[in-house]
């Protein structure tokens, strides 16, 4: 999907940017004129991506918070500065399935760590190099399964929720910092991540939204580009369902 959004002289860095979601992120952005990184920990498949849209890859791994410092050293050396974060890493494939019963709490804490901590840490990581410019900008990406309470997900939906949370608690305090925090809260996608997805779930989502068919990654990047524009500069602490009208705030 196109856009006349302009991130013209806008350096940003896009987690989880290898493949799917957060690679239509980095694509539509290098498309509307900003400088991107891209960092995931997928690094044959991340570099291989950014190399074909012309932007920079740096490793990552969500769950060592050492690794998350390198990674936005390397990104701020190489990009000479960030003024845009979107934490689009997560886990999401391969935890779905078991009922709160049957989750492992390894699974559990897995999932915490580079979904929750993840985020937290990166943000807080980009922080001094987005209040060091003007109007910075963090988008958080969520999940709608944490507005309607999917089941059978629990570890994942309860990742999401927190993501919803913390983008509202970051908006306050860093609000004086000139930087605004904003979350989407995507549908069910049609990317590699949600491809184990069952297609009774599918139709759920297809069936029960206003819009009945399906989401691609098209239908959410316009959005991300807007909250990381100059247009979005009085936005924050917004949490934005993009799901064809499945929930609705």
């Amino acid at each position: 999907m196109s856009s006349t959004v302009s991130l013209e002289g806008k350096r940003i860095l896009i987690t989880g940017g290898a493949r799917g979601l957060g690679q239509a992120f980095a694509e539509a952005a290098v498309a509307a004129g900003a400088q991107i990184a891209i960092a995931d920990i997928l690094e044959d498949v991340g570099q291989k991506a950014a190399n074909e849209m012309g932007a920079v890859f740096v490793p990552l791994d969500l769950a060592e918070p050492g690794s998350i410092e390198n990674c936005m050293a390397g990104v701020v050396d190489q990009l000479g500065g960030l003024d845009g974060l979107v934490n689009c890493g997560a886990i999401a494939t391969g935890i779905g399935g078991p009922t709160m019963m049957s989750i492992e709490v390894e699974v559990w804490d897995t999932v915490m760590d580079v979904n929750v901590r993840g985020t937290w840490l990166m943000s807080k990581a980009a922080v001094p190099h987005l209040a060091a410019g003007d109007n910075g900008k963090i988008v958080n990406i969520a999940s709608d399964t944490a507005i309607w309470g999917a089941p059978k997900l629990m570890a994942y939906v309860a990742s999401k929720g927190a993501i919803i949370s913390m983008t509202r608690s970051m908006s306050r305090e860093l609000g004086e910092e000139g930087i605004a925090v904003n979350c989407i809260a995507p549908g069910l996608t049609l990317v590699e991540a949600t491809e184990y997805v069952p297609e009774n779930r599918k139709q759920h989502y297809i069936q029960g939204r206003s819009m009945q068919r399906e989401q691609m990654p098209g239908d959410i990047t316009g959005t991300a580009l807007f909250l990381l524009s100059d247009a979005a500069d009085f936005v924050t602490g917004q949490c934005l369902p993009v799901n064809g009208g499945f929930v609705m705030n």
